[in-house]
């Protein structure tokens, strides 16, 4: 892969073992759905919903090693979903918290996609409740 390539997996890019370059708004979906798909990172997002709080409390209300909860940190950091900052008492504390964009993408994603399966039910129930055609009794 060349220095300038966006890589094709998600996963790939969310381990850190690439480099991410400007993402596609479908790849930054990909990333976003591939963060989500881990049960603790969707906890972590349910947690941080209420208010920003700290790597440890994270770990504590999950109940995870504070490696694990580092590395499922990163994940959602690398996919756009949380940010981090330093605590202003203690720098050696970070503090995370939610970001809208990538849900907010995910929600349109998700409107569009049901708009086009209402439109395709539509379509099916007309099709199946129209009166046979003259032609069908032959």
């Amino acid at each position: 892969m060349g220095g300038g390539d966006r890589p094709q997996d998600p996963y790939l890019a969310l381990s850190g073992r690439v480099k991410a370059v400007t993402p596609s708004p479908s790849f930054s979906l990909d990333l976003t759905l591939a963060a989500l798909a881990d049960p603790h990172r969707r906890r972590t997002v349910e947690l941080l919903r209420t208010a920003p709080q700290p790597s440890g409390a994270l770990a504590r209300a999950l109940g995870l090693s504070p490696p694990a909860m580092s590395r499922h940190l990163r994940t959602l950091r690398h996919s756009g979903l949380v940010e981090e900052r330093a605590d202003g008492l203690d720098a050696r504390v970070r503090i995370y918290s939610l970001r809208r964009e990538p849900m907010n993408d995910l929600i349109a994603w998700l409107a569009q996609t049901e708009a086009m399966w209402v439109a395709q039910l539509g379509a099916l129930k007309a099709h199946v409740e129209a009166p046979p055609s003259p032609k069908d009794d032959a």
